[in-house]
């Protein structure tokens, strides 16, 4: 398998003050213990990204250089994008990092407002396309005047921007889950096989050390209530010559919840991720569990939870992702601790060191994975980014393909169930 060239720009390292003084003086607008402050940054192509920016309270204080607030990858494509020649009203290219103060209005206690601090711009050049590691800006600089004492700086910014090299191989499910659809490699315009897809619905009960993972009954729930269950859905992935290297089971059946008529967050369903056991042939082995339930609002989402089962941490379950998709156009799932704390629906842990993630090594940094799927009633087609680091076997890219077979149906699993009328019951 050959990766595809990608290239990470991270910026992190975030931190606010006013030169040689605590960042608490309204000398340069800023309301260090009234309002916090936030930074858009900007990049042509590419979503806004909003993330806050600490207060820096003591001179000799340097913010942590391991911190990532923001990043984005490109592909060879976007890559190309951001060196091609501007319009005429901007012919260059920047990042943009533009720092403002964010307070609630004062009519009622709705509506905010904004107080532009400054901007920081670095423009956008060759390098940047180079696959080459490099620090493009790192330290202290200043992004605004001081309004009352003329000549004298304001508010100075700490970040750290670098581009590294994050080579990648992309997959992408040829049909859908369902379907049992083959699973190839896209390397530009060629499309290698790679895996192919087994669904089944039939349930099968886990024997062995597998067993304690798989939950019977649903406490709570009268007969009516667990017929209408989605249960017994498996996925297995298989190499070309046809051998099962990883599988993606429900443990804990999809089931409508007290009072309501969808899987709620108080009682999620759930699958186990797992991979042949080396030491026992027709074995599997635990690798990974997903949750999923669905989250109701003006726009129902899917959420997908999923924890890194390993027998050396403690309790034996890490989570890695939590992640919202949006019911009706779908979204992305991924597993990546860069962006994990900006879009989990709860904190995640960031852990600060590299490892091998398909090995069970809980201490990962940077991206793993994303996947890519539609929302519900749509084909899917799942589209998967895998971190060529976290792959040192076919059979490692494997287990990410049985994780995203079981997101894709997750959408699916998570859909309501509808009342029917005279007795008549919803089939699944």
């Amino acid at each position: 398998m050959d990766p595809q060239a990608f290239i990470r720009l991270s910026v992190g390292s975030l931190g606010l003050r006013n030169r040689g003084t605590a960042l608490n003086s309204t000398k340069s607008g800023i309301h260090a213990f009234s309002s916090p402050c936030l930074c858009d940054i900007r990049l042509r192509g590419f979503p806004v990204q909003t993330t806050s920016v600490p207060y820096v309270s003591s001179p000799e204080t340097t913010p942590d250089f391991h911190s990532i607030a923001s990043s984005f990858d490109f592909e060879e494509s976007d890559q190309n994008t951001l060196l091609a020649p501007g319009c005429f009203y901007a012919p260059r290219v920047y990042l943009e990092i533009i720092v403002f103060t964010w307070r609630k209005g004062s009519h009622c206690g709705t509506g905010t407002k904004k107080q532009q601090i400054g901007t920081f711009k670095l423009e956008v050049g060759p390098e940047w396309c180079e696959g080459k590691p490099v620090i493009l800006f790192s330290g202290w600089i200043g992004i605004g005047k001081n309004k009352q004492e003329t000549g004298k700086p304001g508010a100075e910014l700490h970040l750290r921007v670098k581009l590294e090299p994050d080579p990648r191989y992309i997959f992408q499910f040829e049909d859908e889950t369902k379907l049992s659809p083959q699973i190839v490699q896209l390397q530009g315009t060629i499309k290698q096989p790679i895996f192919s897809c087994r669904f089944s619905q039939d349930r099968v009960s886990l024997a062995g050390p597998l067993s304690s993972y798989w939950s019977t009954s649903v406490d709570g729930f009268d007969q009516e209530i667990e017929r209408r269950e989605r249960k017994g859905w498996k996925v297995k992935i298989h190499d070309l010559s046809g051998s099962a290297v990883a599988a993606a089971l429900i443990t804990t059946p999809f089931v409508p919840s007290t009072g309501c008529d969808w899987v709620s967050r108080s009682n999620p369903g759930a699958w186990l991720i797992v991979r042949p056991d080396a030491c026992r042939p027709e074995s599997w082995q635990p690798w990974g569990k997903l949750e999923a339930w669905r989250d109701r609002g003006i726009k129902d989402s899917i959420c997908c939870r999923f924890h890194l089962l390993s027998e050396g941490q403690e309790g034996g379950e890490l989570l890695m992702s939590e992640i919202l998709i949006n019911a009706e156009k779908g979204g992305e799932f991924f597993i990546d601790t860069d962006r994990q704390v900006r879009a989990a629906a709860t904190p995640v842990p960031s852990p600060q060191s590299s490892g091998n993630f398909a090995a069970l090594s809980p201490v990962v940094v940077g991206f793993v994975m994303s996947c890519r799927v539609k929302g519900e009633g749509k084909c899917s087609k799942p589209l998967v980014q895998l971190a060529m680091r976290h792959v040192n076997c076919v059979e490692d890219a494997a287990i990410f393909m049985a994780l995203t077979a079981a997101v894709d149906l997750s959408i699916e699993a998570c859909k309501p169930f509808r009342k029917t009328r005279r007795g008549r019951r919803h089939s699944w």
